[in-house]
């Protein structure tokens, strides 16, 4: 009977999509008052969609209440993600919220075991943290060094993509030190460098084709990563890196890359190889021609 009760609530949420913010505040406010996790997270997700700035109290009342006794009443940080993810949509830019996630640690019993369940609110903290104007520059930092190096691989990219939203010469070093220590995830380092040729653009090409050099799954992130900041002097690495590569998967991902690229000159190499390589490397380009089918098709 409870659960259906909270599926008739969720439903009644969201017709709210689309009503103007005063038509939908009262309700919602409720439903940020609610003590199932999941209610609240609806509400939070909708004030975020309609936008509905006017409810940044309530949601940071929701926030608090759902830090007591939080495996309790907030299983998996649903509610808290939620709100932290619309408190920062919705342009809230004081901090102590923020900070409070940045640093929660959530222990769950998963199997017979304790799982930390508040990664991914960390993360969201960590990537609002940048735009708090009542925090040092310094201070932010420091919280961004802290999360390269967390247990958990998900906010340890999102600290990488952090960093590219602060900008300036010295996040693009603290990204160069963790591409140069390494990551046990090879995609924590693929978003490492995607971060760092945001910031960097063509500075930070010669630096990243070295990470292409190994062949292994650290050199695919870094082959995608090019690919993906759409530089030409990227797609040149690429191509200039394709006679001498090996390794199915390697070659793969830089064929990948290339149609990611779309640049013009990558998108003429495919379709050559297409219609002119060795069969497995005229499938693979055909594969990675189809990822942007309206595009090659031009």
């Amino acid at each position: 009977m409870a659960n259906r009760r909270i599926e008739e609530q969720l439903e009644a949420l969201g017709r709210l999509r689309g009503v103007s913010s005063a038509e939908a505040a009262p309700a919602l406010r409720k439903a940020l008052a609610d003590r199932v996790n999941l209610v609240a997270a609806k509400a939070a997700n909708i004030a975020a969609e309609l936008p509905a700035p006017e409810l940044i109290p309530d949601l940071l009342r929701a926030f608090d209440r759902l830090f007591e006794d939080p495996v309790k009443r907030d299983p998996q940080c649903w509610g808290k993600n939620a709100i932290a993810r619309a408190l920062k949509e919705l342009g809230h830019r004081e901090s102590p919220a923020f900070l409070r996630g940045a640093v929660h640690i959530q222990l769950e019993p998963v199997w017979g075991r304790h799982e930390d369940t508040a990664g991914p609110l960390r993360g969201i903290c960590l990537l609002a943290l940048p735009a708090c104007p009542d925090l040092a520059r310094e201070q932010v930092l420091r919280h961004m060094v802290n999360a390269l190096t967390e247990p958990s691989p998900t906010v340890r990219a999102d600290a990488a993509r952090a960093l590219a939203e602060m900008q300036g010469d010295d996040c693009a070093l603290l990204l160069r030190l963790k591409a140069r220590a390494g990551d046990a995830e090879p995609a924590v380092t693929g978003q490492v460098l995607e971060s760092l040729l945001a910031l960097e653009r063509r500075t930070a090409l010669p630096f990243v084709r070295q990470f292409l050099a190994a062949a292994d799954q650290v050199a695919e992130e870094a082959a995608l990563a090019l690919g993906g900041c759409r530089e030409s002097g990227a797609v040149d690495v690429l191509l200039e890196s394709w006679p001498q590569a090996h390794g199915l998967e390697y070659r793969q991902a830089l064929l990948r890359a290339l149609s990611i690229s779309r640049h013009e000159r990558a998108i003429e190499f495919l379709k050559q190889l297409a219609a002119e390589g060795r069969p497995q490397d005229a499938a693979d380009a055909r594969a990675a021609l189809a990822l942007f089918p309206e595009k090659h098709a031009e």
